[in-house]
């Protein structure tokens, strides 16, 4: 008979007040470069700017911590987008032909990113530009002209729709037709063939009545708008996709366009020309071009430009050069970093960073990357003021590559930046040597081109990429494990060495008979002394046999150790001695998939099967042997006695689901999950001392009691005498589910402290008193147990109670908004269906549980890792992290302040909008500070007490989820589609069809664009 327990006692109100001090759910902000960008805009006036996006992202960007996001109704991609300089307005256009109106405006005592106005364009039924009235079907193009009071709408019916500003309401009458255009231009340009879809539209810098049109035909037309004709009518190159004028005082002025160069040469190239005077250099870049500005001067009573910097957005990364230094050299940017340059294998998150590691590491940085001239120009896009403290800890988050190399990243505030990389390719041979020949060879080609960028998706050798790293922040000390099995012990030096790296293997099948590794091949070291810039420098290179990719590895500085494990089994390494001290054997008899590497293909379909046929059948079987008609009554008895016995607020312990035991002989059972050391009580109760736990994906736990010799007081190193390890415990879990973190607890049930915090009081030193516990996290149930016996204290099981799977898991500790002395321990983990629940340590209760990733988006939740203190980052894109706290304290997001010169008709109506629909998500906050005009203030702002100055505040960003399907992976080369902005825009009475004489006139002619 099914039993039901019932809990008496209610909720615990101080209990629930308690986790709202402490827990809470954000997403916060998103770190790395905008996935798939297709638009680019600038504003010269507040120095920020816009990049729009294929899923209807608008993300704004000003000084280092100043941005915020929306996101458009709708899911269509961004095709135009156009700023109203000064007012901290953008007008964005979606490839359905939509407009959109965005402002930041204050709202609920801070300032938000929110559409106001929208414009869908509606097509009239049988109709079209020659025998009725013009149709306004699908929006090409949009240009802001009479100083952005209204909005020119090119379409794909040749004509041209006006609308009014910032209403977007269409200014009927005032429609300009194809017809019309033809009527006015000399009967030269008339062949008898529609113009074709409007292109081009650009406005007069210096007189805004007039407007160039570009039609698909090629013929470009410079329209009076006051007069209702033609001042100038030529035809387009159709070379040339984009060209820029900049004048200069010193008479040498800038012309910088894209395209142009011959389709059969470079044809595959993605090329933007710089040209000043006799100067030129062609840029080229490893992603297609998006589109590009010019930092400038704005000012209309300056008479030249002077442009300070060029901005190219790319499919894959942003560039920005600076044009006031020789050379032209690239800016580093404090933002929007490519962090898919090469894409991201693995990642990791460090916490507080001492202050002289993390001055190292910014020392090592600056000296890869060439140091900036003493006169070199800042960077540029410097709109807005961050308002955010400095944090008080700083956050490293280390990213593995598939080229081998490993990223630093700052991750302490809003902005990631790019503070050091390591490389180990340059220990290892490779095919890649022939490189320097052909750049070699291209070095003499016109014309001279010039390679920008740091986006190289391409690995010279698949083995090269790293799967896991691990960090020792007091000694700087690092492993770094990669694809063939490579395992590297490094350690930072502040200073370039020439020094052989000591190579060393460690046979994890011990002579096993019968199996043969069909997988890839070691890679082959390089010999003699190697030299190596100041950084990390390998010490050490164990060689795991067979060379099968590292699966879990973990480091402890001060027993100079390394544990390392793969689908074979796991090893232990004494890098002091360079020496190993332990391997074990791991697989099954039945592993054969193991044995082919993660690079091979060969998947044994019959065995896969022939498996699956049997799992079907047993549950078939199992199923029969069960009275199901008679225990369905019997639960529905039970379950109409107790709604008529209990009381409805009484809370019921959940049902357990039946979980079918995995079988032992499942393919890759051997293969390592997680590794730990810890220094605990495992050989008996009176003695504690240094252990390794190592778990794998058939649920089993091996612990071993290490003997490490002690270091003398006050030294660094131990003394040389080998470490030994002796089998102290083994735990088969009942349902051989993977093994997914181990975590020792000491007395008090808190976690222990990493190495070097407890011997250097940089953390509490753990309670060796008390019997100590071992947390073992599989993939369905979470369980406590004594130590040394080993005996089961506590459980939760979560795939019985919850349906899913856990993929993360860490400690954390929460501290409250309430009480700033007052912290928890918690277990977060993350599911196979996107949410993270966090349960307290060492009860293993239930708090909360929010919903975080979608469960389609596995490489999300593949990413996904936390931080110590109850943040996380996951991939929403190969080239973005969203970051998300769990902590009702610790939160990083923007804090940012723009000034705004408020137009004087700013009281119209916005659109009734449902919440969360118009940003992405909610968006970052922004201060809004109205200029004062002449010492007055402005008449908006004063005009009564129902408007008032917004107070300086604060909002959190949340992200946009990209929609990223369940086969997603991180390849973003993309199809390479080809968007043609072909403009011209004259400037001059007297200019010409030939570019060459355009280029020879007076400053005033400001921006060329061809069609």
């Amino acid at each position: 008979m099914m039993k039901f327990r019932f809990r008496r006692q209610g909720a615990d109100p101080q209990r629930e007040k308690l986790k709202q001090e402490l827990f809470a759910f954000n997403k916060t902000v998103e770190h790395g470069f905008p996935n798939q960008p297709s638009a680019l805009a600038f504003d010269p006036e507040l120095r920020i700017m816009a990049i729009g996006t294929r899923t209807g992202a608008v993300k704004i960007y000003g000084a280092p911590g100043v941005e915020f996001t929306g996101l458009h109704r709708d899911t269509a991609t961004v095709t135009q987008m156009l700023f109203l300089p000064g007012q901290g307005c953008l007008l964005t256009l979606l490839d359905d032909s939509s407009l959109h109106l965005w402002e930041i405006v204050p709202r609920n005592c801070c300032a938000r990113l929110e559409e106001a106005h929208s414009f869908q364009p509606t097509s009239r039924p049988g109709s079209d530009g020659a025998s009725g009235p013009p149709c306004l079907a699908r929006v090409t193009v949009v240009l802001l002209v009479a100083e952005g009071s209204m909005a020119a709408l090119g379409t794909e019916s040749g004509s041209i729709f006006f609308l009014d500003m910032p209403t977007l309401k269409l200014l009927e009458g005032q429609t300009l037709s194809p017809d019309e255009v033809l009527q006015s231009v000399p009967g030269d340009y008339r062949c008898g063939k529609a113009l074709g879809p409007v292109e081009a539209l650009q406005g007069h810098l210096r007189d805004p009545t007039k407007m160039l049109i570009g039609y698909s035909r090629g013929l470009l037309v410079i329209w009076n708008l006051a007069a209702q004709c033609a001042h100038r009518v030529f035809l387009g190159n159709q070379a040339i996709n984009k060209i820029l004028w900049r004048s200069c005082v010193s008479g040498d002025h800038f012309i910088i366009f894209s395209g142009g160069m011959p389709r059969a040469s470079y044809g595959d190239r993605h090329c933007v020309s710089v040209l000043r005077a006799e100067t030129l250099v062609t840029l080229d870049f490893t992603s297609r071009i998006i589109d590009f500005f010019t930092v400038h001067s704005s000012q209309l009573e300056d008479e030249f430009d002077e442009p300070q910097a060029l901005a190219v957005l790319l499919e894959e990364e942003l560039v920005v050069l600076d044009l006031q230094t020789p050379g032209w050299p690239a800016l580093p940017a404090p933002y929007l970093a490519p962090l898919h340059s090469s894409a991201i294998t693995c990642s990791a998150h460090v916490a507080n960073v001492p202050a002289k590691l993390w001055a190292r590491l910014v020392s090592a940085g600056e000296q890869q990357s060439p140091q900036p001239a003493p006169t070199a120009l800042s960077w540029p896009i410097t709109g807005g003021r961050n308002l955010a403290q400095e944090p008080l800890q700083r956050g490293l988050l280390l990213t593995g590559h598939e080229d081998g190399t490993v990223r630093f990243w700052d991750a302490s505030g809003v902005a990631l930046r790019l503070l050091y990389k390591l490389s180990t390719a340059s220990l290892f041979q490779t095919d890649c040597d022939h490189s320097d020949s052909l750049a070699q060879a291209a070095e003499d080609d016109w014309p001279p081109f010039r390679k920008v960028g740091c986006f190289d998706p391409y690995s010279d050798d698949p083995r090269l990429g790293v799967q896991k790293v691990a960090l020792c922040k007091y000694t700087a000390h690092m492993v770094v494990a990669g694809t063939a099995g490579q395992v590297l012990v490094l350690e930072l030096s502040d200073m370039p060495s020439e020094q052989v790296v000591s190579v060393a293997s460690v046979d994890l099948l011990q002579d096993r008979e019968g199996f043969t590794w069909k997988g890839h091949e070691r890679l082959s070291p390089r010999t003699g002394p190697l030299p190596w810039p100041a950084g990390f420098q390998p010490r050490v290179l164990v060689q795991c046999l067979p060379p099968a990719a590292v699966t879990a590895v973990t480091l402890h500085a001060e027993w100079s150790l390394v544990a390392f494990g793969t689908s074979h089994g796991f090893g232990l390494f004494d890098y002091q001695r360079k020496s190993p001290v332990l391997s074990r054997c791991t697989l099954h008899p039945n592993d054969s998939l193991a044995m082919e590497g993660p690079l091979s293909r060969v998947k044994s379909l019959k065995k896969s099967l022939r498996q699956s046929f049997r799992r079907i059948r047993k549950s078939r079987v199992s199923g029969k042997k069960r009275t199901v008609i008679a225990n369905s009554k019997l639960q529905e008895a039970n379950a109409q006695l107790a709604e008529q016995a209990c009381p409805h607020d009484m809370e019921v312990t959940p049902v357990q689901r039946r979980i079918e035991p995995r079988s032992a002989d499942d393919s890759l059972s051997g293969v390592v999950r997680c590794l730990y050391f810890a220094d605990t009580f495992l050989r008996d109760a009176t003695h504690h001392g240094p252990t390794m736990w190592a778990g794998t994906n058939s649920g089993s736990v091996f612990a071993y009691a290490l003997e490490v010799p002690v270091a003398t007081a006050g030294g660094e190193k131990r003394p040389e005498r080998a470490v030994e390890a002796v089998l102290g415990k083994e735990v088969q879990l009942m349902h051989r589910a993977p093994v997914v973190a181990i975590a020792v607890l000491d007395g008090r049930g808190r976690p222990l402290p990493e190495p070097y915090e407890a011997s250097r009081d940089l953390a509490q030193a753990p309670d060796m008193q008390g019997g100590h516990a071992v947390l073992i996290a599989s993939e369905e149930q979470f369980k406590v147990f004594t130590l040394p016996k080993v005996s089961a204290k506590t459980k939760f099981k979560l795939t019985a109670h919850e349906g899913c799977r856990v993929r993360k898991v860490a400690l954390a500790t929460f501290a409250s908004v309430a009480c700033e002395d007052y912290t928890e321990t918690g277990l977060a983990c993350l599911t196979n269906l996107g949410d993270v629940h966090i349960f307290s340590v060492p009860g293993l209760r239930p708090q909360v549980h929010y919903p975080c990733i979608r469960k389609e988006d596995i490489s999300g939740i593949a990413s996904c890792v936390f931080t110590r203190h109850g943040q996380g980052f996951y991939l929403i894109s190969p080239s973005e992290f969203e970051r998300f706290s769990l902590s009702a304290r610790n939160i990083t997001e923007p804090l940012c302040s723009l000034d705004i010169s408020w137009p004087h008709d700013t009281a119209h109506t916005r659109l009734q909008e449902s919440p969360k629909l118009s940003q992405a998500n909610g968006t970052p906050g922004v201060v809004l500070d109205p200029q004062k005009h002449d010492g007055i203030p402005d008449p908006v702002l004063s005009k009564g007490a129902d408007t008032v100055e917004p107070p300086e505040a604060s909002l959190s960003p949340m992200s946009i989820d990209s929609a990223i399907s369940a086969d997603t992976t991180f390849d973003t080369t993309g199809d390479v589609t080809v968007e043609d902005v072909k403009d011209f825009l004259g400037s001059s009475e007297e200019s010409e069809k030939s570019l060459r004489t355009v280029a020879e006139e007076e400053a005033r002619t400001r921006t060329i664009l061809i069609r």
